[in-house]
């Protein structure tokens, strides 16, 4: 037996003058799942979130909660929470009473709103700043107490709309590993909204990419990194090059001049395609030992790599390698058949 997705959005579309955020979508969540919402901004992923909260309605589809039909339910009687970029914290209040505020409306007994603000402190790692003033917390801390006002509520979904984005880089990767470890110690749903790749394939259980109010692509990071659907996602999931070619049967593709083998299948005889590779996945070999022969432009050093532009029959080459090889040298590239990706021909609008 499948169990019930905890959400489930169902044909949902939203309009916002004359503008489609978002086209029929159809997604489910799992029960204690890290799914992270994915796109360039205007995408729509924001839209999502909110109509998860109850903050917007959609104009046709409806919402489930473990299979409740939740669309037209207020936010405050949904059993998830949200955090924000922008915190809105209570300056006037000290940390433990911005925790405690939402159990106070509750009405909770003291003794019990203590227990709850201390275990959520200590969770987030902030024991011992109960009296603290918000004010005087790092951007860091102030994220961990708008972490724990929501956390203290106990709910089933934790909705996150790109909470990271106000922090300089190096905290930025510290709470990304903070977060993975409250949502993995917790066993909650995490649904999470970011525009950074990098922030998506290290936290999330679940990337949902979306362009244009749609989604073009669902799966773990690594099947969306390694086998992106399309050009779209190949390009937004990491840095690609993307070439125009013909696919000329199955496992044989016509690129740059040459003949690929290949590993995909299914196309029809020369169907213009597009075809991606990694720039990881491009070796660097002596002239004459590769497919394709080019001379480098430019180096730039990237810390764990060096990034080259090759130039090679027309194109710019985008290699990352451990390698380097200097401007004005003449390099083999050598691309081996599983690094090639095909695609369907993106559409020109």
């Amino acid at each position: 037996m499948v169990e019930e997705p905890i959400i489930r959005l169902v044909n949902v579309s939203k309009n916002y003058d004359g503008t489609e955020a978002l086209k029929d979508i159809n997604l489910c969540i799992r029960k204690n799942e890290f799914l992270t919402l994915l796109g360039p901004s205007g995408c729509g992923k924001t839209t999502t979130l909110r109509i998860i909260a109850g903050f917007e309605r959609p104009d046709s589809g409806a919402v489930f909660f473990e299979g409740k039909d939740i669309t037209n339910l207020p936010p405050y009687k949904r059993k998830v929470n949200t955090v924000f970029q922008r915190y809105a914290l209570f300056p006037h209040m000290n940390v433990a009473e911005n925790i405690a505020f939402g159990l106070k409306i509750k009405k909770l007994d003291k003794k019990t709103i203590e227990r709850k603000v201390a275990e959520v402190l200590e969770l987030v790692n902030l024991k011992g700043f109960e009296k603290r003033s918000v004010d005087s917390l790092s951007g860091g801390q102030q994220q961990r107490v708008a972490i724990a006002r929501a956390l203290v509520n106990e709910p089933e979904v934790l909705l996150l709309d790109e909470p990271l984005g106000a922090l300089d880089l190096k905290l930025r990767k510290s709470m990304q590993i903070e977060l993975k470890r409250i949502q993995k110690m917790l066993g909650i749903t995490f649904v999470y909204v970011t525009h950074d790749q990098e922030e998506a394939l290290t936290m999330s259980d679940t990337i949902v990419v979306m362009k244009d109010g749609t989604i073009q692509q669902i799966g773990t990071p690594e099947m969306i990194y390694n086998e992106p659907k399309n050009a779209f996602v190949a390009d937004f999931i990491g840095e690609s090059n993307i070439i125009p070619g013909r696919m000329l049967k199955d496992n044989l593709v016509y690129f740059a001049g040459h003949e690929f083998e290949c590993v995909d299948s299914g196309f029809e005889r020369n169907e213009e395609v597009d075809v991606v590779i990694r720039p990881e996945d491009i070796k660097l070999v002596p002239v004459g030992e590769g497919m394709l022969q080019g001379e480098v432009e430019s180096v730039t050093f990237k810390g764990v790599h060096y990034e080259m532009i090759v130039r090679s029959e027309g194109i710019n080459w985008m290699i990352h390698s451990t390698l380097m090889e200097p401007v004005g040298s003449r390099i083999g590239l050598r691309i081996l058949p599983h690094d090639i990706h095909i695609m369907k021909k993106a559409a020109v609008k």
